[in-house]
């Protein structure tokens, strides 16, 4: 009844006040307009101090190379000390500017120290890029709660406690971007991988809701959703369940051209989209359709990863013993280990 109501109260508007409705239109027209052409908008990365957390492998490390040859100057964050080290001596060997911040994401009180300690270091921040991510794979039989609580801790929490802290920051510079890197797993849920869906589902929904908010005060948010990537993130991500059948398909699915992406390409398109300002960027042309393609059939795509989960995936097991990519890898035949090589040499040269 209140939605007839307020239908009625526009058409009489219109009725009564012709001028004024026109106005309204061009009002819309005008905003819509304005929109396209900040859409063009070019943004000089040149100068730009960059917070990037997660960037000491992967993606994470790709995008520091990436945006370093653009002339940003880089505040690197990670957990592991060792290798953010090994990440900033090479960075610096190609003559880029590189700080590092230890800081454990799933840690409240580290991002405290790391939101204070970061704009300190080269005065200000103008871009933070959310990647640091973990990956846990094994049939919802061998998940625990702990699980779930880790994957949000790194992947929704940590993005979350990260940006607010740094908001009032970029909201006085008028000029700052956010970059939240979520996943094809952020869009369709797949299985065998839920607390990794879980987190990056409600990582898409914090990014776009945030996106809706800032743009018209001068904080742009980009939505990154990646397909599957050759960063070599197999040999370090967690396997549960029948644990050489659960790293078989995921290893051969981010290893394999057609499915999986090069991580330089994805990084090149990543910092395109963030000079454009864009909004959201999806990664893989797989990825592109089976996004649609659920949006559009979402009862047949559910349909279809039944099927997949059904004839194509590890059975159920309950084995919650965690090993590691790594370790599994070694215990493969030589054959699988050559047709994964791509992957390897990715987590090779992706500091993996």
């Amino acid at each position: 009844m209140k939605t007839m109501a307020k239908n009625n109260s526009i058409a009489d508007f219109v009725r009564k006040h012709p001028l004024g409705a026109g106005l309204f239109g061009l009002a819309i027209g005008a905003g819509v307009l304005a929109a396209f052409i900040r859409s063009g908008e070019k943004l000089d990365l040149n100068g730009r101090v960059v917070l990037l957390t997660g960037g000491s492998r992967g993606l994470g490390l790709e995008l520091a190379r990436q945006l370093a040859r653009h002339g940003c100057r880089l505040i690197l964050a990670a957990r592991d000390e060792v290798e953010l080290t090994r990440a900033a001596a090479e960075l610096r060997m190609a003559g880029a500017v590189v700080r590092t911040v230890v800081c454990d994401l799933s840690k409240p009180e580290q991002i405290d120290r790391m939101t204070v300690e970061a704009p300190k270091i080269f005065g200000r921040v103008d871009i933070l890029i959310n990647d640091a991510g973990i990956i846990s794979v094994g049939p919802i039989d061998s998940v625990h709660q702990s699980n779930f609580r880790d994957a949000m801790d790194v992947m929704f929490w940590g993005p979350v406690r990260t940006t607010l802290a740094l908001l009032p920051h970029f909201l006085r510079s008028g000029d700052a971007d956010i970059v939240n890197i979520s996943s094809i797993g952020g869009k369709i849920a797949v299985p065998h991988l839920l607390p990794y869906s879980a987190a990056k589902f409600a990582m898409t929904g914090f990014s776009e809701g945030l996106q809706s908010e800032l743009r018209d005060r001068g904080v742009h948010v980009l939505t990154v959703t990646p397909g599957l990537m050759r960063t070599g993130s197999h040999v370090n991500a967690e396997f549960t369940g029948n644990r050489e059948e659960e790293y078989r398909w995921f290893a051969l699915c981010a290893t394999l051209p057609g499915v999986s992406m090069d991580v330089s390409r994805a990084a090149k398109q990543i910092v395109t989209a963030l000079q454009r300002r864009d909004r959201e960027l999806t990664l893989t042309v797989i990825a592109q359709a089976a996004i649609r393609f659920h949006g559009a059939f979402p009862g047949l795509m559910l349909q279809i990863l039944e099927l997949a989960n059904s004839f194509l995936l590890p059975p159920p097991s309950r084995d919650a013993a965690v090993e590691k990519g790594r370790q599994l890898h070694s215990k493969q035949s030589r054959a699988f280990q050559t047709l994964t090589g791509l992957g390897n040499t990715a987590a090779a040269s992706q500091n993996e």
